[in-house]
């Protein structure tokens, strides 16, 4: 048994920004190392005129499966049980890779 810590990649719509702040919060203190998007694509998060490009949102969104390449687990963020289409390819990612994936809400 290592004594590494368990590392969770956080997915989900970015639209849930605070929801995943809070998720990567409690893992962290709960021990946990915690992989999760980096860029949020809301427009009130970036300064005027700085909105996400499609070909950097392509970037992002393999980035993503990287880190989901690191993590033993998944966690979807999904309040009201929301899975948008990135986060239902991510989840296909995982799934095709052997990770466990669960949710923090249910449909």
């Amino acid at each position: 048994m290592s004594d590494r810590p368990e590392i969770v990649c956080i997915c989900g719509s970015t639209r849930f920004v605070d929801e995943m702040r809070a998720a990567n919060r409690e893992l962290t203190f709960a021990g946990a190392i915690v992989v999760a998007p980096g860029v949020f694509g809301r427009a009130e998060d970036h300064e005027a005129g700085e909105l996400i490009t499609d070909e950097q949102k392509a970037a992002l969104d393999a980035l993503h499966l990287r880190k989901i390449d690191l993590a033993d687990r998944v966690l979807v963020v999904n309040p009201g049980g929301y899975i948008g289409e990135s986060t239902s390819r991510e989840i296909a990612y995982a799934h095709a890779t052997g990770k466990p994936v669960s949710f923090s809400h249910t449909a």
